[in-house]
């Protein structure tokens, strides 16, 4: 509890304004809040601690590995992980609180890799890193439902995303295969999320499961693209439209946007594909190799049904009035995406114009909300949509000059005038 309010408490009840009563409830309610907070510090750096001591035995026992026998080997690369399965259970079957579980389950996950790697090494197993990333997954699935633990979640995602990236990516003119088995490993871990905001917790840990959960699809969706590259721009177009109309549900009304993940990145990542998109020579170039009979194709269409559905979904629980345009940039892609198949000036046009609408739009959304922060990012917009175009136009360098100065003064009026109308407000109330 702060010492001004522990101060001003017994002068509040003094003066009658509160009773005594009130008091005690204000002081239990802060001491509980310090008491969870001290909580969440200790999980912390019990995590932390883990981590340290499983990355200590290892690298204790690789100073001194090549003087062990195969057998003393075997024991010391089962010891960490025996020891990880002891600490779990008595933590579990004891009831003790969440450090326990949470550090115990982070010792457990680093030592089954642990274990694999050595057992791999000491018989000379055969793998690539791809395998061994999926083995280890695999094995620590159990950890997302014994313990229901939100370490095992965020780690869980963190190397599955790994995987996605190092078996689907492409280096070096090496073709691999599509990791069908990233989207499987997805499923496991959304029980336990939808469970966490079903309860309607705050927490930091579900915060950052809204971002980790769309970061890991951003990052991982490259590993479905093949032989039809131009459909990619589709499919990301699509899966940000799904990520801001998630982000658009009741659930996230009240959540600052850096809380909600879904809608700051689904706007990011749409703003930045269509910037992309605004040049001709990509509408040119990438749209060639356009297959319908494609996995690419057929995975757009996946996406473009679930999209439909979010965006049905948003606009049923929304409860203020107007047209969010954003909401609705995946379905004016789509239209954009099949002219593009037959011309590439039209919708380079287009892209530019849904842009600069974009942009202004942001901007009166960020005025009707005084948020400086929505209005600056409609600006931002419309300044590298203008930026872009110096790229691809022969103006001169005094125009360009012009054009720039020009933006910042808007960028200077328009927060000027909203921080007049923020201030006259707040003296009206």
């Amino acid at each position: 509890m702060s010492s001004k309010i522990k101060q001003a408490l017994p002068e509040l009840v003094e003066n009658g304004i509160i009773t005594e009563e009130i008091a005690q409830n204000i002081k239990a309610f802060y001491q509980k809040d310090e008491a969870s907070g001290t909580s969440r510090l200790f999980t912390v750096f019990g995590i932390l601690g883990a981590t340290l001591i499983g990355l200590g035995i290892i690298l204790i026992m690789a100073h001194n590995w090549d003087n062990f026998s195969r057998l003393t080997k075997v024991f010391f690369a089962f010891l960490p992980m025996l020891i990880g399965q002891v600490g779990l259970g008595f933590s579990i079957y004891k009831n003790k609180s969440n450090t326990w579980k949470e550090t115990a389950t982070v010792f457990l996950f680093f030592s089954v890799g642990a274990c694999i790697s050595l057992i791999s090494q000491i018989y000379n197993i055969p793998g690539n890193l791809e395998s061994f990333l999926l083995a280890w997954i695999v094995l620590c699935l159990p950890l997302l439902y014994v313990t229901k633990s939100k370490s095992a979640i965020i780690l869980h995602l963190i190397f599955m995303t790994y995987y996605a990236f190092e078996a689907g990516y492409r280096f070096y003119g090496h073709t691999t295969t599509i990791p069908h088995t990233y989207f499987l490993l997805l499923l496991f871990p959304l029980f336990n999320y939808f469970k966490m905001m079903r309860q309607n917790v705050k927490s930091p840990t579900l915060y950052i499961l809204h971002w980790l959960f769309p970061l890991s699809l951003i990052i991982s969706l490259p590993v479905c693209i093949d032989a039809s590259e131009g459909v990619g721009f589709l499919m990301y177009i699509l899966v940000f439209g799904i990520l801001y109309n998630i982000g658009q549900l009741s659930y996230f009304k009240n959540n600052s946007l850096l809380q909600n993940g879904y809608r700051f990145l689904g706007s990011l990542g749409t703003v930045i594909v269509l910037l992309i998109l605004s040049f001709r020579y990509i509408w040119k170039h990438e749209f060639n190799d356009v297959h319908f009979y494609s996995l690419e194709f057929f995975c757009a269409v996946v996406l473009f049904c679930i999209a439909c559905i979010t965006l049905y979904t948003s606009i049923k629980s929304k409860q203020e009035k107007g047209v969010n345009l954003f909401q609705y940039v995946f379905l004016i892609f789509t239209i954009i995406f099949m002219l593009g198949l037959f011309d590439d000036v039209m919708p380079t046009v287009l892209i530019n114009i849904l842009l600069f609408i974009l942009g202004v739009m942001a901007i009166k959304i960020g005025a009707d909300s005084f948020s400086f922060g929505i209005l600056n990012y409609g600006m931002l917009i419309i300044t590298v949509l203008i930026a872009c175009r110096f790229f691809d136009t022969n103006m001169s360098f005094a125009i360009r000059g012009l054009l720039f100065v020009a933006i910042g003064a808007g960028f200077f009026t328009a927060n000027y005038i909203m921080l007049k109308k923020q201030k006259s407000k707040q003296l009206k109330q």
